[in-house]
């Protein structure tokens, strides 16, 4: 905690497609079980793996020719990816090429069984995926051959009925949503049912003020502890949190962040609040 001079853990050779390379990764998971990384390299157009055991110099790749932009996993350790090129999320058991269909594959579209260039997900324990496309999120409920609208929906703009350009999706244990509304320029929480949602930080305008944001992008990552991770990139600063660990910078804005979510331990809200 403290330490500003990071490690690198995969990649670091430059922009290109050799296996020690990575281009323009987009989200990434912890697996456990290979105590790896499995990393969205979406302009490569692959998934690869890299261990995190001392002396990897190179990842291995788990699935190429795919449009990914963004991962999840669930309790059974499925790989869920969601596909910009055809508009679909599928799920996959690790080592299946073909996976099965869980949203979207009805062609680019808003109607309740498409989805519009499907980016950052997020799966429940009862294996529903939410997914945050273009200007709404959708929950697609396992099995089901279409979605319903939980946030946003209502075109591309910036009424606290809208989104626009989503990057970056978690949703809480009482389903309330949290969302990176990222061309408003602005943080968001969506109560579950609510037919609008309420801005937590930003909303301001593009700038680098204390209430403002620059297009806000990230991901909430839950770890091998099973602890939750948030990350968001706000301001061109790097914000990374557990319970237990801290990268930050400037990073009061953040931690009011945090402590607006439901399953923050208080106690680290009030410390970092104090000390930041």
């Amino acid at each position: 905690m403290g330490d500003t001079n990071g490690q690198v853990v995969a990649g670091g050779n430059g922009q290109g497609n050799r296996l020690d390379q990575l281009n323009f990764p987009t989200d990434m998971l912890i697996d456990k079980e290979t105590d790896s990384l499995i990393i969205c390299d979406s302009l490569n157009r692959r998934v690869v793996r890299w261990s995190r055991r001392s002396g990897t110099t190179q990842g291995e790749i788990l699935m190429d020719n795919i449009g990914c932009r963004g991962l999840a996993t669930d309790d059974q350790r499925y790989l869920y990816i969601s596909d910009t090129d055809k508009h679909e999320v599928r799920r996959y058991q690790i080592g299946d090429k073909n996976g099965t269909l869980v949203a979207g594959g009805n062609g680019k579209g808003t109607d309740l069984n498409q989805l519009n260039y499907p980016r950052y997900l997020f799966v429940d324990r009862q294996q529903a995926v939410y997914v945050s496309d273009n200007h709404r999120v959708m929950k697609w409920n396992k099995g089901a051959k279409e979605g319903i609208v939980v946030a946003g929906g209502q075109g591309n703009g910036n009424a606290l009925t809208q989104l626009s350009y989503l990057n970056g999706l978690f949703v809480d244990t009482l389903g309330t949503i949290y969302v990176a509304d990222s061309e408003n320029h602005r943080v968001m929480r969506w109560p579950k049912g609510a037919k609008q949602g309420t801005v937590i930080v930003g909303g301001n305008g593009y700038g680098e003020g204390a209430n403002q944001f620059k297009s806000p992008i990230g991901g909430f990552i839950t770890t091998e502890k099973n602890e939750t991770r948030y990350i968001l990139l706000l301001n061109k600063n790097l914000f990374i949190s557990t319970s237990r660990s801290t990268i930050c910078y400037s990073c009061t804005m953040f931690w009011r962040i945090l402590c607006l979510m439901n399953n923050v331990d208080k106690s680290m809200c009030t410390i970092n609040l104090t000390n930041n």
